[in-house]
This record gives structure tokens, C-alpha cells and sequence, in this order.
């Protein structure tokens, strides 16, 4: 399999669904894939065609998201010439293309009801007939889909043909979120960290510092390994030397000093919330509105340290803003070396 079709981890909720996506390859009947995103929907729809026994014929990928509604149908079913505007010509579907292999449908909660009609048809009989055309083609097609939708709750409230969902179910696997993948975050960091440190042409992979992987393991991922895999990344292209284990993580590639949030904004936690700051210590008057910011901003900063006792992460909670905004105040301020 290819370098980017590689599983790494070592969660038992991971390698519990990777082994039944094993087992699952080996059979003709469809197969679902329900997941968070970023979570490697895709990834298994190769392995179950990789490790079955159409592993030599193609595979063919289309994502129902990524098309007009009036187009998927063309899509995946093939049209004839002059069958709508724009038709000039006769063209295969996805369907046609997979023959004797697999067609990976991503999105599936995406499709329309005519198109679920017409799926359903193409599942039953191995049939598919061209917009414009009256004349079946017969294909050899295994279906593997992947959502992240509720497709039960779809097909409760009539948005999901539940005859549909009961021939795609054969085999449901859902895949765990990386929140839910216990050790595996250290184990996603340093393959996604070597890799990039090769790619600079590092002689050496320095690692994370401890404070570092502590953020890493903390974060929530809410884009699961896509997200995980850009924000190692960054941190090593960022950080630039491959003698020191990397010290800085970015999470949000958008945040910058000019948007941080005021106070008057933040949502503090009632539990965290900090008695009033102390006036600016300074020795003069400030000359400019500028420096009478920076001076209170410095002083609300100080506060929070010493109430909370230089816990970086509980000072973040308490001042509404991520760890990787604080880290750039106390660098601001020349507070990021500690109490010295």
C-alpha cells in the first residue's frame, strides 16, 4: 500500500475497527463507514478493497458532497448524448468505471432521494441504465460508502431510503475519534513529526518537549488526524531547529495578537474569575493610549500568574484564551522565562 495509506496507532477502539475492516474485505457485499471527519474514512475504503480479491481492478471514488444534486445522478450512472444541456456526448458513469472493482461513495448522506432510488436499483440488480437511455448496463460493482451523518435518524424522519440503508449495512464500521484513541496522539505525533523532519532534511527528529505533548495529548482535535497531521507539521517546519525538542504548537493557524479577544469579551469561568487587576506598575505616566494598553494588559497578566501560580493552562482558561495566544502575551511581555 502506498506511504500515505498507512494506519498508525495502537488504541484497542482503533485496531478493533481496522481489524474488522480486514475481515470485511474479503466478502462482495457493501460495507459502511461512519466517522467523524479527518478520522481516515477513506483510508479504510482502500484497505477493504486493497485486501480483497478485486484488489487488481479500479477503484473508483466519488464524493456526493462535491456535486450539484442535478449532476451526482449523471455521475454516477452515465448519461447519452443529448440527454440534458450540456450533453454532447456520451459518457460512462463512476458505476461503468468500477466495473469488476469498488466505488467508494463519500458523503453519502448527500444524495438525493431519486438518486438513493436509482443506487438501490443499481445495488439490487447490478443494473445501471444512462440518463437518456432506456437500455440496462450490467456491472459488477462493490459499494462501500462512508458518511458522517445519522443515517438511522435520516431514514426515521423520510431524508434516507431505509430500504437503501438496510442493503448498504451489511457491515457498519465506525471509526473511533482520536479523543477516543487512547496512547495514540504521541504515536500520530512522532510518525507526522519524523516525516516532516525528513522532508526539511533534518539529520535528527528532536521530538516534542514535555510541555509541548502535553498540549497535544490535552487538545480536543475536532479535526481528528487531518488536523493533527497539520498542526505536527507546522510546529516542525515552524520551529526550524532540529537540535531542541519542539517547544512551540500552534493550533490555530488563523489566531494573531491583532484579534485577541478583551477582556470585557472573554467568557471567564465563574470559578477562574480574577479579582480586579492591580493598577499598571509604572514608573511614569504613560505618553500614549498604546503603552497604557500594553501597561494594563501586562498588569491582568501578572495577576492571573501569580493567583494561579504560573499554571500557563489554567491562566489561559481564565483569561479566555487559547495556550498559544498566552504564550505569544508573555513573550510580549518578556514573561514567558517564568518568574525570573
Amino acid at each position: 500500500m502506498e506511504r500515505d495509506v498507512h494506519f498508525i496507532g495502537q488504541s484497542t477502539a482503533f485496531l478493533d475497527a481496522v481489524e474488522r475492516a480486514s475481515r470485511a474485505a474479503a466478502v462482495r457485499r457493501p460495507v459502511l463507514v461512519i466517522g467523524e471527519r479527518g478520522t481516515g474514512k477513506e483510508l479504510i475504503a482502500q484497505r477493504l478493497h486493497h485486501l480483497s480479491p478485486r484488489w487488481g481492478e479500479p477503484l473508483v471514488t466519488l464524493n456526493c458532497a462535491a456535486l450539484p444534486e442535478t449532476l451526482i445522478e449523471a455521475e454516477l450512472f452515465g448519461h447519452e448524448a443529448g440527454a440534458f444541456t450540456g450533453a454532447t456526448r456520451a459518457r460512462a458513469g463512476r458505476f461503468e468505471e468500477a466495473d469488476r472493482g469498488t466505488l467508494f461513495l463519500d458523503e453519502l448522506g448527500n444524495l438525493s432521494m431519486a438518486a438513493q432510488e436509482r443506487l438501490l436499483r443499481a445495488i439490487e440488480y447490478g443494473e445501471v441504465v444512462r440518463i437518456g437511455s432506456s437500455r440496462p448496463v450490467t456491472v459488477d460493482v462493490r459499494i462501500v460508502a462512508a458518511t458522517n451523518a445519522d443515517l438511522p435518524r435520516m431514514a426515521e424522519e423520510g431524508t434516507f431510503r431505509a430500504d437503501l440503508l438496510d442493503r448498504l449495512s451489511f457491515e457498519v464500521i465506525t471509526l473511533p475519534p482520536l479523543r477516543a484513541r487512547e496512547g495514540d496522539v504521541a504515536e500520530l505525533a512522532d510518525y507526522y513529526g519524523r516525516r516532516m523532519a525528513s522532508e526539511l532534511e533534518w539529520d535528527r527528529f528532536p521530538g516534542f518537549s514535555a510541555e509541548s505533548m502535553e498540549a497535544l495529548e490535552a487538545y480536543e482535535w475536532p479535526g481528528n488526524v487531518r488536523e493533527l497531521r497539520n498542526v505536527v507539521e507546522r510546529a516542525v517546519y515552524r520551529w526550524g531547529d532540529e537540535e531542541r525538542p519542539i517547544g512551540e504548537v500552534v493550533f490555530d493557524p488563523f489566531a494573531n495578537a491583532w484579534g485577541l479577544r478583551t477582556m470585557a469579551d472573554a467568557q471567564i469561568p465563574p470559578a477562574l474569575a480574577l479579582p480586579c487587576a492591580p493598577e499598571p506598575n509604572v514608573a511614569v505616566a504613560p505618553s500614549s493610549l498604546r503603552e497604557a494598553v500594553e501597561a494594563h494588559e501586562r498588569g491582568l497578566l501578572l495577576a492571573a500568574l501569580e493567583r494561579l501560580r504560573w499554571n500557563q493552562r489554567k491562566v489561559a482558561g481564565a483569561l479566555g484564551l487559547t495556550y498559544d495566544q498566552l504564550r505569544h502575551c508573555l513573550k510580549k511581555h518578556g514573561l514567558h522565562q517564568g518568574r525570573g
